[in-house]
């Protein structure tokens, strides 16, 4: 059964890179965002709905129910397609990714869904700014530099774009939490400065998943824990298929 990754914002799949080799499987595909790192396509709207439709689409084109897992904005797309979707996955698997109507945007987040202030925030987001907030936020710097790269006009229209669409999404898309009904853990950063535990300890609740939090760490669980996160993985997946 295929695990696929779905990275968050502004991020690409290199972010997966530290976990992808902890796996040690070799049907782990990591998916690339419309529009980072790859092209957004012609007439996408880059919008919270359109993103989620476009998983949903991905996943089913696998011929066979998958373990999702996704991180930041892909943690809350897989939510929605196992909201949506549940023939899609097997099981989901999501960390620093807030669906719920208490949760306030992070002060960043809040800038880019500002007309006029977005548009220059994000013209002074350049490579090396990104590598260095990367590496501060505990990614490896060599992680960090090449996640880096894909910071370009394209990705930043994308952001901008979906962030605009999504100041309600706790509102939104909360109220499906109640129809994921497939297993799903929910793995957090003890220190995440973007949203904090106990939101994923909602979702958990919400949702009937396991909780697992990593102390000391932050957002980029996968980069910062990739043994620790593989290791509680393989025991979830274990427990579903019998397989690591």
């Amino acid at each position: 059964m295929p695990v696929v990754l779905v990275h968050g914002v502004p991020d690409t799949t290199v972010v997966w890179g530290p976990l992808d080799s902890q796996l040690r499987r070799d049907d782990v595909i990591r998916v690339a965002l419309p529009g980072f790192g790859c092209p957004r396509g012609p007439g996408f709207g880059a919008d919270m709905d359109s993103y989620a439709a476009w998983l949903i689409d991905k996943l089913s084109g696998f011929g066979q129910p998958v373990h999702a897992v996704g991180h930041d904005w892909g943690g809350m797309l897989v939510l929605r397609a196992a909201s949506l979707a549940p023939e899609c996955v097997s099981s989901w698997a999501i960390g620093g990714a807030p669906i719920d109507p208490a949760y306030r945007w992070h002060r960043l987040a809040r800038l880019w869904q500002t007309p006029v202030v977005g548009e220059l925030v994000m013209g002074s987001f350049t490579e090396a700014r990104m590598t260095r907030a990367l590496t501060k936020a505990a990614v490896p710097p060599a992680d960090a530099a090449r996640a880096a790269r894909g910071i370009d006009r394209n990705m930043k229209a994308c952001v901008l774009a979906l962030y605009r669409s999504a100041k309600r999404v706790g509102a939104q898309w909360g109220g499906d939490l109640d129809r994921i009904t497939r297993p799903g853990l929910v793995l957090w950063g003890e220190h995440d400065p973007y949203a904090a535990p106990h939101f994923g300890e909602r979702i958990a609740g919400r949702t009937g998943a396991a909780f697992r939090l990593f102390a000391g760490c932050g957002h980029w669980w996968q980069s910062e824990r990739p043994g620790e996160v593989a290791e509680a993985l393989h025991a979830f997946w274990t427990g579903i298929d019998g397989k690591g």
